[in-house]
């Protein structure tokens, strides 16, 4: 039996003349132009010389043409490798590098950028794939033939590899199977109840776990449909919400949303679910979405590495500032990071889960793979939490000071090298603080060479084509020193208490 991930979305289409992907300009794709253009797509990967286990790269704007391309590479036999928009050539480098996909795909205005990485990196092929249906990957697809023979793909063959940075600097290529993605996406369709009735307002990025696997393989495995969205934009979500019957969002969305009036209990009286994920979600926020619209937010927790791993239950009571229980067929533990001995009920200690829905290791990082991993199977997460009496997961923090701001992770180690490279500067720490928009905002305190004159502009401007947006600080202090303990280490949590007013956190 063909364990390719498309399989199963293909034995889920009842009827091909039912809508699947639709954007407010009034394109539509029905499902019989999911099978015919993903197969399209796939026809011209495999004339492109794509063989069984190649990376395809995708640095292209959100569209459902973008999620075609993403079919056509499973269908393929493809590993598919979303990279997000953000990212500048300095940093498609390493990706491309480390990859070394056969084809790179940009977006048309980067096509000339894209070649010179891409012919510094040693990859082969390179396309565009624009917002409008456009690009010269898109040409040659609606030339190509309309059918093909899905590749055959067994459980652990690679369906994706996606990038999370590690707090060492170095990203890391967390490689998904097809029974990761396919086991995940079947539970998530069971567990939140999702029903070829559903349409889902999609208004996530589609270069990570959350807005590409999350929302859109639950919807394919339902027969459901999507309102897609380029980016989120709260006029567009209200106008739009009426027709909508379910929405995954990143705890900004929920925020931004509750700031208008016009959001009311009326207008999304029809809803039936709405999920918040890729960063904590506060339980004012939770508190305050309930008491406006009558809906509790269900929070659930998952990262790059396992899918989705807990959930708040769908019927049942969804706790504010806890993330529910383990999905079915998912193990979770706490643990001592030190010692690997199981905590009591109520203890912080490092999460730990295995299961079906867990990666298969990290990209040519063999000895890494192996340090995250218990001897039994349980990959460690990095996530400190609880288990409370009544068995629901508790997130505290994130170990090694990971900023999430607006759902997007930020490495603290990277934009500090960035900044102590330039002239002036001694050294420089970076941490999160409270803010009332992203949840949390990337702050930089440098130290500055004495007698040497700097300002934020003069920082900011440092990093402007250096990292992508959302790692880039939103303010820069100077200190003369940075607090430090006994054995020299900074103490961010001093930092981070020192400025968590910066935005009126």
């Amino acid at each position: 039996m063909n364990q390719n991930l498309f399989s199963l979305i293909r034995s889920r289409i009842t009827d091909p003349h039912r809508l699947v992907m639709e954007t407010p300009a009034d394109r539509e794709y029905r499902y019989a132009d999911l099978l015919a253009l993903s197969a399209r797509f796939a026809n011209v990967l495999m004339d492109l010389g794509l063989k069984p286990g190649d990376r395809v790269a995708a640095q292209v704007d959100k569209s459902p043409e973008a999620i075609l391309l993403y079919l056509g590479v499973l269908r393929a036999g493809g590993v598919y490798l979303p990279l997000n928009t953000g990212y500048t050539a300095g940093e498609l480098r390493y990706f491309l590098g480390d990859a070394e996909p056969l084809l790179f795909v940009c977006r048309p205005d980067k096509l000339d950028e894209a070649r010179a990485v891409a012919g510094d990196t040693g990859v082969a092929c390179v396309e565009s794939l624009g917002s409008d249906a456009d690009g010269s990957l898109m040409a040659r697809t609606l030339a190509a033939a309309s059918d093909f023979p899905d590749m055959p793909r067994s459980d652990n063959d690679l369906a994706a590899i996606l990038y999370t940075s590690g707090t060492t600097g170095r990203s890391k290529g967390a490689m998904l199977s097809h029974a990761n993605l396919a086991s995940n996406a079947e539970v998530l369709r069971n567990y939140w109840q999702f029903t070829a009735d559903d349409v889902l307002l999609h208004a996530l990025p589609i270069y990570h776990t959350h807005g590409l696997f999350v929302a859109c393989n639950t919807v394919f495995l339902a027969g459901g449909r999507m309102i897609f969205l380029e980016k989120f934009d709260a006029d567009r979500i209200i106008r739009q919400l009426p027709r909508a019957t379910s929405m995954m969002g990143v705890p900004t969305f929920y925020t931004r949303l509750l700031a208008r009036e016009d959001f009311t209990r009326e207008r999304v009286a029809h809803m039936r679910l709405f999920t918040s994920g890729s960063a904590p979600l506060t339980a004012d926020t939770h508190r305050a979405f309930f008491q406006r619209t009558g809906h509790a937010i269900l929070e659930r927790y998952g990262m790059t590495e396992t899918n989705m791993s807990t959930s708040n239950p769908y019927d049942g009571e969804r706790r504010a500032g806890t993330v529910g229980f383990p999905l079915p067929g998912v193990e979770l533990r706490v643990m001592d990071r030190e010692s690997g001995a199981p905590l009591p009920t109520g203890e912080i200690g490092m999460i730990e889960v295995r299961g079906p829905n867990v990666f298969q290791g990290y990209w040519r990082m063999p000895e890494k793979t192996r340090e995250e991993f218990r001897g039994d199977g349980f990959f460690i997460t990095g996530d400190v939490g609880f288990i409370d009496e009544r068995d629901y997961v508790h997130l505290v923090a994130r170990e090694k000071d990971l900023i999430i701001s607006g759902g997007f992770n930020v490495y603290p180690k990277e934009v500090e090298g960035l900044i102590d490279e330039q002239p002036g500067v001694v050294e420089s720490a970076v941490v999160g603080v409270p803010h009332p928009d992203f949840g949390e905002a990337v702050v930089a305190v440098v130290v500055a060479e004495p007698g040497v004159e700097m300002d934020e502009r003069a920082v900011l401007e440092g990093l402007r084509d250096r990292l992508a947006r959302y790692k880039q600080p939103k303010q820069v202090y100077f200190v003369e020193s940075l607090p430090r303990n006994t054995m020299g280490k900074v103490q961010k949590n001093l930092l981070r208490e020192a400025y968590r007013g910066s935005f009126g956190g």
